[in-house]
């Protein structure tokens, strides 16, 4: 038995070579034709329109940058200034349990005070 080998036809071909050859020629057009497209406008300020003054570098960091902190700091201030009013621990691991509008001492109010009836809860059984 005996092994054929066929090779393919070489990328030189003058089939292949004109292939590549407009291919290069439609990917330079393409680029050209975009940069043209890209190019800055030359025009002048249409007549009746302003002509402001540029922004000042200062003024344009206290405005994007000073703005959305001073935002941030108010919203933080808002959220944690009622739980400091009230004596609150708000640092992370002094409180174990969380309970979101609960009572304030948590669950040692309820089972110091309260009565079974008053706390509410699933009483079902299986």
């Amino acid at each position: 038995m005996s092994l054929v080998i066929t090779s393919e036809p070489s990328s030189s071909t003058p089939v292949r070579r004109r292939q590549r050859r407009l291919a290069r020629a439609a990917a330079a057009s393409v680029v050209l034709a975009s940069a043209g497209l890209a190019a800055p406008a030359s025009a002048d300020v249409p007549e009746g329109w302003s002509n402001p003054d540029d922004v000042d570098m200062l003024y344009a960091l206290l405005l994007l940058a000073g703005v959305p902190l001073l935002l941030f700091v108010v919203i933080v201030g808002l959220t944690y200034l009622p739980a400091l009013v009230r004596g609150e621990k708000l640092m992370p691991g002094s409180a174990d349990d969380q309970w979101f509008g609960g009572p304030r001492q948590g669950a040692k109010e309820i089972e110091a005070g309260a009565h079974a009836d008053e706390t509410g809860g699933a009483r079902g059984s299986w």
